[in-house]
């Protein structure tokens, strides 16, 4: 099999995803700037254990969408929750504090698809420990 240049790429198979461990997540990265010539959007497929998450976090460049392809995802876009279940998703505008906690026995696996790909991998910045998100999910449970 030959390997065409991210320039020249179009279609990208799932053994051409590029697989990404991260603290929360085992991403499988199809759309990005290394792989296809994109310029302005990053998806990728995430898989996340039962009981894991993502705290609270924001992307100051990117939006956000998270699609739940299987599980269920307790997600919060800024101080709202709902719980979210396959063939749902959240919309999460430029620099808004979210995060996404698999609550349950199973395993989550999710689509996020960010834009402005900017060359680069989404922008990442924890604020779980920061007032009020590193007690707001207990307030919100009690």
């Amino acid at each position: 099999m030959s390997v065409t240049a991210p320039e020249q790429r179009r279609f990208v198979l799932a053994n051409e995803a590029s697989v990404v461990q991260t603290p929360w997540t085992l991403n499988e990265l199809l759309c990005h700037p290394s792989i296809v010539k994109c310029e302005h959007l990053v998806l990728l497929r995430a898989q996340m254990p039962a009981h894991g998450s993502h705290p609270f976090h924001r992307h100051p460049i990117h939006e956000e969408i998270i699609y739940i392809l299987d599980g269920q995802a307790e997600q919060w876009v800024g101080t709202e929750r709902r719980i979210l279940k396959p063939g749902e998703m959240a919309f999460i505008p430029k620099a808004e504090v979210h995060g996404t906690y698999n609550t349950f026995a199973e395993k989550l696996v999710f689509l996020a698809i960010l834009s402005s790909a900017d060359g680069c991998a989404p922008t990442v910045v924890d604020v779980s420990d920061e007032p009020p998100w590193r007690s707001i999910r207990n307030a919100r449970q009690a």
